[in-house]
């Protein structure tokens, strides 16, 4: 019984002190910066997002109540949802986002918005909500509860997450529509895609990396070149081709986007029929990745 418990810890490692202040600054800033975004640029241009934080501002609208009021009350079902489906730390940092959001908003209702121009306060408003998102969820958290309703739907259903946030989104605009005008509701649906797209760039980062895997019989040259060239470790890894049987050298290695036309230029120098698979890493962590200097 002793060693299935000490097997369980083992798997089970907590997250060093340093680990969890990291996390704990960066969701607290994430939610902050959402809460800027919502508060000194959409909300105040008739603006708004998608998921429950746009139910939120609608009701805010109409009912005349604090904004932050809705984003907790009608986040509390998803809590318990993510606390059962999800997970624990999820659900509890997930709690605490919403909740520092939800204050941040309060505090910084009464500060007059940056812009009124809507082109400005489209993209700005967009950009910074991208980044307050995105710095949540890259750090295991989540700012609104459609997420979680879209992840448990999505384990019962033929549909994506992605699928489903953008078919609960599409009905939330068409609203938005009524509740406001049709060109706020055109405005936001511009600002949540370039909110979207900068999601994506905080998660994977604005140096980012690609994966090459490279079949070739000039394995050794190709590899040797890689390693001189641009600095960078390669591994071989022993393949067999499906159809022929024979053996073959896989080299793997990865390098950064603008290290991508050097690399195709040092393959195709030792062989032009190489085969080369080039993929989209998001994050990269241990090993010997850190690029060497080259004399």
């Amino acid at each position: 019984m002793s060693n299935s418990i000490e097997q369980v810890t083992k798997q089970h490692k907590k997250l060093p002190l340093k680990e969890k202040i990291k996390r704990f600054c960066f969701i607290t800033l994430g939610a902050i910066l959402m809460a800027v975004s919502l508060e000194l640029f959409l909300v105040p241009n008739s603006l708004l997002d998608g998921g429950i934080v746009g139910i939120s501002i609608m009701a805010s609208h109409l009912l005349k109540l604090p904004l932050g009021v809705f984003i907790f009350i009608l986040n509390i079902p998803f809590f318990y949802l993510g606390y059962k489906q999800i997970g624990k730390t999820f659900a509890i940092s997930t709690l605490y986002a919403i909740t520092i959001l939800s204050i941040s908003t309060a505090l910084l209702h009464p500060v007059p918005p940056f812009a009124n121009e809507k082109f400005l306060v489209t993209i700005f408003g967009g950009v910074i909500l991208g980044l307050g998102v995105g710095l949540v969820i890259r750090y295991g958290s989540s700012l609104d509860g459609s997420e979680i309703l879209a992840i448990l739907i999505s384990n019962k259903s033929p549909f994506s997450v992605g699928e489903i946030v953008m078919v609960i989104n599409f009905f939330i605009y068409v609203a938005a529509g009524f509740v406001f005008n049709w060109e706020s509701a055109m405005y936001s649906v511009i600002a949540y895609f370039i909110a979207f797209k900068t999601i994506d760039i905080v998660q994977q980062g604005l140096d980012e990396s690609k994966s090459v895997w490279i079949i070739s019989d000039q394995h050794e040259e190709i590899g040797d070149a890689i390693n001189a060239r641009l600095g960078r470790g390669v591994t071989y890894l022993s393949g067999e081709g499906a159809y022929t049987g024979d053996d073959k050298k896989v080299i793997f290695c990865v390098i950064t986007r603008l290290e991508e036309f050097k690399l195709k230029d040092i393959v195709n120098h030792y062989d032009e029929s190489a085969f080369v698979a080039i993929g989209n890493v998001s994050e990269v962590k241990g090993g010997r990745f850190k690029k060497r200097d080259i004399h």
